[in-house]
Parts: C-alpha cells; structure tokens; sequence
C-alpha cells in the first residue's frame, strides 16, 4: 500500500461509496476498527505489529485519553516513528522492539490489545494468543483485522495463484483463528467478513488510476515490481470475489 499512496498508512482499508482515495479507506478502517474495539472506554493500550505506527498516531488524535504502546520487531520501523513522534509530543505513544510472541509486559497490565493487520504474519498464533491472555485485564479486549482465507483449503497456495507468493505471511482461515482464540480462553464479542469493502474496490481504484501510480512506483522501483504488483491486484479481486480470500475483524473479551 505504501507504494501506491507514499502515506505510512499500511493497511488494505475499508472502502464504501463516498470513499475517494487509498488514504481515506485507510482512515475509515482505522475508525471501524477502533469502534470495533472498544477503543473509547480503554485506557492501556498495545498495538502489536505496529508497522510505521501511523494507527496508533491517528488513535491517540481521536481519543487522547489512550495511552498507546506500539510493538515492532521492525527496529527502523520503530526508529521512523519515533522522529514522526517527535513532531506530535501530545501523543501518549511508546514504542517497544519485540516479538509478538513473547511480549515484555506484566501480567494483567492491558485493557486491549490490537492486531491490526498484523496478526497473518505471526507464528505460531497460539503464542501469540496465550501472551495476550496474560497480560490482558479482567474483561480485556483483543481485537484482530486481518487478511484470512475464506474457506479451509486443503492445498491454499494453489488456489491463491501469485498471491502465494507476494501474500508474504501465514495464510490463516477464519476457522483457525476462532478456534485459536476460543482454546485460550477468550469470548467472541463480535465477528465481521468485510472483504467485499476491502479488496474489489482496491482492485478498481487500482485499475482506474494505474497509470499514475505506476508513476509513483517507477520513480522507485522497476517496471516489473510493477507489473508484479498489478497482477497480484487482479488476483487478489478474483480470488475476493471466489471467496478464496476475505478480511476478517475479530473481537474477543478475556475470560
């Protein structure tokens, strides 16, 4: 997403009708899924998979009561978000260089944790959960969105085509995640499929504007990232609208 929108925003977004850009879905999907969340009623938060943090400024804008650590085994991710910090002192936001699955944090610590779009690149989830589960409050809420499959595939990277190569994570089905989440002893709040939202209308955006963010790429990068990039787009549509690929936001309550 960065090479299209140059912005430090990382996620898919969330697209509807009177979205206009890459960078407004993004913030949409941001929006939803701190509503999602629960954010309003939190204090503590941790962002695990932080990326360049630019969630986690956008969050503390909208509720400055948060206090917001940022998680990246990235350490120049980090680094870059500190200097972007620097800028916006108000914000409550620290930033820790760790792995997601082993957290240097208290037990019963954290009223939410978030993966927001993170958690397809952790391995295993489990471990993942279970820290979560530790260091989480009584009633605590984690909360997931992330890329999934949309079904249980036997062999997925077949059905995935080039994805399987440039999709550069797990390849994790709803069914896994619920079953993760549910055998570390959390509650499902809510659950939402909204890859209808994220995916075709990325691929249409893409598609009508190619032409000037293959611009934007080619200052950068070779023609053929590019031509990479615009067949993954197209099979990432097809493969929506198969119901091979979705997007999944996930909340669940610590019990």
């Amino acid at each position: 997403m960065q090479l299209s929108t140059g912005g430090d925003m990382l996620n898919f977004g969330f697209w509807d009708e009177s979205t206009v850009s890459p960078i407004d879905a993004q913030e949409k999907l941001c929006t939803k899924f701190a509503e999602f969340s629960h954010l309003k009623s939190a204090e503590n938060i941790l962002d695990v998979g932080s990326g360049l943090s630019a969630p986690a400024f956008f969050w503390a804008e909208k509720y400055p009561h948060l206090s917001i650590t940022s998680v990246n085994i990235n350490n120049s991710q980090l680094v870059s978000a500190k200097n972007k910090l620097s800028l916006n002192s108000r914000f409550d936001v620290r930033f820790i260089n760790s792995t997601a699955t082993s957290l240097p944090f208290a037990d019963d610590s954290m009223d939410r944790i978030l993966a927001f779009e993170s958690a397809q690149h952790f391995k295993p989830l489990d471990f993942f959960i279970s820290e979560c589960k530790r260091i989480l409050k009584s009633d605590g809420i984690l909360s997931f969105a992330i890329p999934i499959l949309g079904k249980d595939f036997s062999q997925p990277l077949l059905k995935l085509g080039i994805l399987s190569m440039t999709w550069s994570s797990e390849h994790y089905s709803k069914n896994h995640i619920l079953s993760t989440v549910s055998k570390n002893n959390f509650e499902i709040l809510e659950e939402k499929l909204i890859g209808s939202n994220v995916y075709p209308p990325l691929a249409d955006y893409y598609s009508k504007n190619r032409e000037s963010i293959q611009k934007k790429i080619l200052k950068n990068y070779s023609p053929s990232v590019e031509k990479i990039l615009w067949r993954s787009i197209k099979k990432m549509r097809e493969t929506s609208e198969k119901n091979i690929i979705d997007y999944l936001l996930l909340s669940c309550k610590k019990i």
